[in-house]
């Protein structure tokens, strides 16, 4: 920068106060800090000692403009330069700081979106809970007072307290059922989201990998086979059969490194499990047959507290376990390689969600029978319900979704084809699955 203020020694037109810019994709042959239109000017070759080295840090921070980072070199180019100008060179795009009219009057660009965004997931949660909690009471009401003898909703209390019939049937009868059936379905619905979560994949459900088919497996193999089997004991087999299925799953598919791959396989594994439960059902005499066939449709019928208490201990294990692994899934759901980048053991941490998933649906199905596609239904609700959130903040949802699943299905089984029952999974099965792909498919065109 020479002393009058010129750059360079080449002194500007003073009708045109802006040189022309090239065009970008022109190379500079006079270097890059030497505007393209004054080739011939004295000392074009030369590097100019005002123009700082690219790979040099800027002393003055991001703020400082283009020609210099001194108060004399900035107010110089500030004659050649107007505030907001692009210099373009065949290194890059140099922009100086933007003018006024970039910001916008209330603040940084983005502001009131990002408040606009905030006040809209916020009406959304203040909507959401209220028609979660009279879903749920409704059910509950439903439940307890629908069906042979039937009950106002104000004689509730006083058969919850009575000892006479209608106390028996809410009491004994009623009462169990409904919670078995709302613990049944928040344990089917947080594995499903577990199961989805660590393999990438959204068709990823109990009953596509092995786990309930190996479940049922290890219930039913010795019913069959005349093993004397505590019913203590009965989660025990469950859970050995489903922990066999899944492994074998995540071990032929290689511990999910394609979500397709796992989805394939889990289907091959489920297929096989399968066939040797219809071995085992011809097999079995004709009392046998007709329990294992309900039991596989996942039936409520004729549960009682002491079926009820049984899953307690197991959910002890099993709710603590869900907590901690839940910041996990966010991080698996990235990728293999991001989630290694950021210091996670994605197998140690499959096998970990996987080992979570069997301990939430074994008791159940060891109780319940594998009650079909809620696993797949509740995810989806969660993700549907809340789309701002992650995996932590869909668990609870997709528990309480699978709750309110399977207790509602239960008012059909129970009441569809009176005094007969029907199985509770044959209901889920049927409502859930086109449920299921409907949000599916309207999700993935959001």
């Amino acid at each position: 920068m020479t002393a009058d203020g010129t750059r360079n020694g080449v002194v500007p037109h003073p009708a045109a106060p802006h040189p022309a810019a090239p065009h970008p994709s022109a190379p500079d042959a006079n270097g890059p800090g030497v505007s393209a239109a004054y080739p011939d000017a004295p000392g074009a070759n030369a590097p100019d000692p005002d123009t700082p080295d690219p790979d040099t840090p800027d002393p003055e921070g991001p703020g400082a403009t283009s020609f210099g980072t001194t108060p004399e070199a900035a107010a110089s180019s500030a004659a050649v330069t107007d505030p907001g100008a692009v210099t373009v060179n065949s290194s890059a795009i140099d922009r100086t700081s933007p003018g006024p009219a970039a910001v916008a009057p209330g603040g940084p660009a983005g502001a009131a979106p990002s408040g606009s965004v905030g006040r809209r997931r916020a009406s959304g949660a203040r909507w959401q809970l209220p028609v979660a909690g009279a879903l749920l009471l409704l059910v509950t009401g439903a439940a307890l007072c629908a069906g042979t003898p039937t009950l106002a909703p104000t004689a509730l209390p006083g058969a919850l307290t009575g000892d006479g019939l209608a106390g028996v049937v809410v009491g004994e009868l009623r009462l169990p059922r409904l919670l078995l059936a709302l613990v049944a379905g928040g344990c089917l619905g947080a594995a499903g989201l577990v199961l989805q979560e660590a393999l990438r994949n959204p068709l990823a459900v109990p009953e596509m990998l092995g786990v309930s088919s190996g479940a049922a497996l290890g219930v039913a193999a010795p019913l069959v086979l005349a093993l004397p089997v505590p019913a203590v004991v009965q989660p025990l087999a469950a859970l050995a059969g489903a922990a066999a299925g899944g492994l074998l799953t995540l071990l032929a598919a290689g511990f999910g490194r394609s979500p397709s791959a796992v989805l394939l396989t889990g289907a091959a594994v489920a297929a096989a499990l399968q066939a040797a439960l219809l071995v085992l059902m011809v097999l079995a005499d004709q009392l046998d047959l007709q329990l294992i066939y309900r039991y596989l449709l996942g039936s409520l019928s004729a549960r009682t507290w002491d079926d009820l208490t049984g899953l307690w201990p197991w959910l002890l294990a099993a709710v603590p376990a869900l907590v901690l692994c839940a910041p996990v899934l966010g991080v698996l759901r990235l990728g293999d390689d991001d989630a290694r980048a950021l210091g996670v053991r994605v197998r140690r941490a499959r096998l970990a969600a996987l080992a979570i998933a069997v301990l939430l649906i074994a008791p159940v199905v060891a109780v319940c029978g594998p009650v079909a596609w809620v696993g797949f239904l509740a995810p989806h609700l969660a993700r549907r319900l809340r789309p701002d959130t992650d995996a932590v903040g869909w668990l609870p949802w997709s528990a309480l979704c699978g709750a309110l699943a399977v207790a509602g299905a239960d008012l059909p089984a129970r009441l569809a084809l009176a005094p007969v029952e029907t199985p509770v999974g044959a209901w889920t099965a049927l409502l859930g699955v086109p449920a299921g792909v409907i949000l599916l498919r309207t999700g993935g065109r959001r």
